[in-house]
């Protein structure tokens, strides 16, 4: 699909110079200096030849077919070069121009009228406002970067193109290669799901690596990535995660729910795994072009040194993996390594350790059934020569299991650095992140090991939800009040208390009796969000007094404090159960659609955060995996001897969720807070619920 793109047999230059420092020199320059084998065509009305190729002052003059032009030239004259090009045959574009939609509306119109003419024709359109494109495996650099990076396995696709300049600089420094840098810029175009398309089906790409600021479908990015993961790892560091809270959420969910957590809900869903820093970016990016994945959670660590092995062992076990005895590896090392050195794990192969006693452990290691990965730590002790050490744990390297090394200090060690990646055994500064890098591996492996994905499918009673809804847009009452809301629940089978509204006391009294007491009794109107908040809850209540008194108390406040507020009654039900009290709910993301969200009420919610989403439609297994991600699952499972709460009556209750929002895409947010759940066999009640609609044109 991107083939002129990336494989082009002929490139123009349109704004090529003869001036060293500037775009159009260095651009002609990294395709001359980088071997590219095809035609480059400089094209330069001022100039007869650029770095001693013929210059050509427009491509009619040149009289040959273009498969591919850069454009190098003013803003206002790039519409003009994108239409020449096209007439001389190019099937691709990039635009290096800036000054478009990130200057303001006149840039923005310029970028929409290249757009719609490279669409039109039929044109691929790299940028504008970017970097370029480099393809080592095509040995061609059509960029103003400074480096050319060899040829190597891992793929980038940048927004930033001063980020790709950062990265190529690291690889350069690293000695590393790159298959493909693509600077996407302002995606006027192509943007970052139609490269995760094409680096999936790319044979020279092992690994890609994505710096995004924003992402354009989000259902498209979504399937971009699930079709990539499933085919090769896909690392993204996303910038610009604090623009959450851009509305004024109603629901607990929309209030916990920004954009940052959008995005990691949809990186999860499509098995990105996600770099928080840069560094990290890089750092899971070796070892996943490197070394094979993990089978399992176990890790052997290897040291000379004590303090080094406790940090890693602190961070493998922070990180949810294990750090267990060897076991037949024990018992080979035992008999091998001195007296003082120890054979547990960490396996401390002493401060004088000398290249043969790290084989012997990496071998044992590698031998050990019990063992999934290992950890190498090397520290400068006076008599340690790093690059031997090194060499030879290269060479004992069986590429059956990953193997991370963390060669820890300075120059000392740089010898030793540079003979690792020369082996492809990837290095780190810390133990930490060595340990994170293979985390990141590990979630990868579960990734590919998950069960396919079904939805479970709930027989409902959609024509009364239709109507309820309906009926609310059609009078423009877009919050749904609590007695709506349950019979919406209702319909979609959840079990709600008995309840109903009550114009006046005696009615209210009419409806307790009915129900039975203790009652519970809360004010309905569409402008009370937070009931409890100004005295619109009451609870408890045992007699026709208990229930007159609250009544008219309740109205006496309502009036006080929100006096222009409609009051629609008092919604009267039956008290509820013991049991514990969680919260579960959906936002709908403008990029992503619906977010379920989890947690545990009280202040897990309010004051910890301790939630979780994920978007919709969701499998049991997912909602599931949704409750065991927070920290107070624990609780959820049982504790001091307690009983577990049925979990598969709230993963149910996340699934309904799911099908209801998926089925009314009219519901912009939902709370069921609280939902009571007990032990198994108990019943789960959901036992206040709010729902607000999306306003058309919103």
């Amino acid at each position: 699909m991107l083939r002129s793109l990336l494989y082009p047999e002929s490139v123009a230059v349109i704004g090529a110079s003869r001036t060293p420092g500037k775009v159009g020199y260095a651009i002609v320059a990294n395709l001359k200096d980088g071997g590219f084998a095809g035609a480059i065509v400089p094209i330069n009305p001022a100039a007869d030849t650029v770095l001693d190729l013929p210059c050509y002052p427009d491509l009619r003059t040149y009289g040959k077919p273009i498969e591919m032009a850069v454009i190098a030239v003013p803003t206002q004259h790039v519409q003009g070069a994108a239409e020449s090009a096209i007439d001389a045959g190019a099937k691709a574009l990039i635009a290096i121009t800036a000054g478009f939609k990130e200057v303001g509306a006149e840039g923005a119109h310029l970028e929409h009228e290249l757009e719609r003419l490279c669409t039109a024709r039929g044109v691929k359109l790299l940028g504008p406002n970017c970097l370029g494109l480099i393809n080592t495996d095509h040995a061609m650099n059509a960029s103003f970067a400074k480096h050319t990076p060899k040829a190597g396995n891992i793929s980038v696709i940048s927004q930033s193109g001063a980020l790709c300049t950062a990265i190529l600089d690291w690889a350069e420094g690293r000695h590393l290669g790159l298959a493909k840098l693509v600077s996407i810029g302002n995606k006027a175009q192509l943007a970052e799901t139609d490269f995760l398309s094409a680096l999936a089906q790319d044979d020279q790409t092992s690994v890609i690596v994505g710096y995004l600021e924003s992402i354009v479908s989000g259902d498209d990015f979504i399937r971009a990535a699930q079709q990539a993961t499933s085919k090769k790892p896909v690392i993204v560091f996303k910038a610009g995660t604090t623009a959450a809270g851009v509305k004024a959420a109603s629901s607990h969910t929309g209030s916990l729910a920004g954009t940052d957590t959008a995005y990691g809900a949809a990186f999860a869903r499509s098995g990105v795994i996600r770099a928080e820093t840069f560094e990290s970016m890089f750092d899971y990016a070796l070892a996943f072009s490197m070394q094979p994945l993990p089978k399992g959670n176990r890790v052997a660590i290897i040291t000379n040194a004590g303090g080094p092995g406790i940090m890693a062992a602190d961070a493998v076990e922070q990180s949810g993996m294990r750090v267990e005895p060897l076991g037949v590896g024990a018992d080979e090392l035992r008999d091998k390594l001195p007296a003082a050195a120890s054979v547990g794990n960490p396996i401390d192969v002493l401060g004088d350790a000398d290249p043969k006693r790290y084989v012997m452990a990496v071998d044992a290691a590698q031998d050990d059934p019990q063992v999934d990965a290992i950890v190498v730590i090397l520290t400068p002790q006076a008599m340690t020569n790093p690059a031997e050490i090194a060499r030879a744990i290269a060479a004992c390297n069986r590429g059956e299991k990953p193997i991370l090394a963390s060669f820890m200090g300075g120059a000392d060690v740089m010898p030793g650095r540079a003979e690792l990646v020369a082996a492809n055994l990837p290095d780190y500064p810390s133990p930490e992140r060595a340990v994170a890098a293979l985390r990141a591996m590990l979630d990868y492996t579960k990734w590919l090991d998950r069960p396919p994905r079904v939805i479970t499918r709930f027989r409902v009673n959609r024509r009364r939800v239709q109507r309820i809804i309906g009926r609310h847009l059609k009078t423009g009452h877009y919050q749904v009040g609590e007695a709506a809301a349950k019979s919406i629940l209702r319909a979609y089978d959840f079990d709600v208390p008995p309840g109903q509204i009550a114009m006046d006391a005696d009615e209210a009294i009419e409806v307790a009796e009915k129900i039975g007491y203790p009652v519970a009794m809360k004010i309905a109107s569409p402008d009370i969000i937070h009931k409890s908040d100004i005295g619109g809850v009451r609870l408890d209540l045992g007699s026709a007094e208990a229930v007159r008194d609250a009544y008219d108390l309740m109205m006496m406040r309502i009036r006080q404090r929100e006096p222009n507020a409609h009051i629609e009654g008092v919604y009267v039900e039956g008290m509820v159960g013991r049991g514990r009290e969680i919260i579960l709910g959906m936002t709908r993301d403008p990029q992503f659609g619906p977010m379920l969200m989890f947690g545990l009420g009280g202040i897990f919610v309010e004051v910890m955060k301790d939630v979780t989403f994920h978007i919709a439609p969701i499998t049991n297994e997912e909602a599931l995996q949704m409750l065991r991600s927070t920290k107070s699952f624990a609780l959820l499972k049982g504790v001091r001897g307690e009983a577990s709460v049925d979990l598969d009556a709230i993963a149910t209750a996340l699934q309904r969720i799911s099908q209801l929002v998926t089925d009314f895409p009219q519901i912009e947010e939902m709370d069921i807070n609280p939902f009571i759940v007990g032990p198994v066999g108990t019943q789960s009640i959901a036992a206040d619920a709010r729902i607000t609609l999306q306003e058309p044109g919103a």
